[in-house]
């Protein structure tokens, strides 16, 4: 998720992705055949993948999404002001990552380009 603004903005993007987080780890297949919760437990968060998978398939959804860490959320998204942003994609390619796919976020069509231009030139 990409979205680039003033932290009282863009935070609710990032929490937002929460119930999408918690679909995929906890409810996509069954459990010990979910794609999803095998990678959320090799990112480091073995704990957390068990207790979302058990809270969704136990139809607590919100709970779910409440139990996702906001460390994940922070460390899989690129939200926050443009030098907090510019400063994120320079680690990741640090760390040798040279393809970023990124799903803007904003309010129109014309700010999510404005967003894709802005990573893009960060990326040059």
């Amino acid at each position: 998720m990409l979205a680039i603004g003033p932290e009282s903005e863009v935070g609710a993007f990032r929490e937002f992705s929460r119930s999408m987080v918690a679909l995929y780890v906890g409810g996509m297949g069954a459990r010990g055949k979910n794609f999803y919760n095998t990678l959320f437990t090799r990112y480091g968060y073995e704990a957390e993948a068990q207790e979302i998978q058990d809270l969704y398939l136990a139809g607590k959804k919100q709970e779910a999404a409440a139990a996702v860490p906001a460390s994940f959320l922070e460390e899989t998204s690129l939200c926050g002001e443009e030098g907090y942003v510019r400063e994120r994609v320079a680690q990741f390619a640090e760390a040798g990552v040279t393809i970023l796919n990124v799903s803007p976020v904003a309010r129109t069509l014309d700010g999510q380009k404005e967003m894709i231009a802005k990573v893009k030139e960060m990326c040059s």
